[in-house]
């Protein structure tokens, strides 16, 4: 409830960013560019955005990581897949960017947050 109507209060109308990573731009959590020469370079996250918002979306994933070691059964298996891949600060950024996507798309259409089962996603 503190993340949502903070989300709420911070961004009136979301229809000011085209897209959902455009949103998390706008918060800090995309990495920043340093590309050249056809080669794509991606370096730590810029960290330009509300400092407090970025703070409980990280918050969030990071609560998330720590259910998802004592209970893997009942995590997302992407989330367990990152973890395999990455350290569990760098997924929790990452986790804490797709969140914001998802907060975007659920404010840019006005719905409510239906949360998919993992049995129905393989399905």
């Amino acid at each position: 409830p503190v993340g949502a109507t903070a989300l709420a209060a911070s961004v009136a109308d979301p229809g000011q960013f085209r897209s959902g990573r455009e949103f998390a731009a706008w918060l800090g959590l995309t990495p920043s560019q340093n590309s050249s020469g056809g080669k794509d370079r991606l370096g730590r996250i810029t960290k330009m955005g509300d400092r407090y918002l970025r703070k409980l979306l990280v918050v969030g994933a990071t609560s998330l990581i720590r259910r998802a070691r004592y209970k893997p059964e009942t995590a997302d298996p992407r989330l367990l897949a990152l973890l395999a891949r990455k350290p569990a600060r760098v997924a929790s950024v990452a986790m804490a960017n797709k969140m914001a996507r998802v907060v975007w798309a659920i404010m840019a259409r006005g719905e409510t947050y239906q949360a998919r089962h993992a049995a129905s996603l393989a399905a």
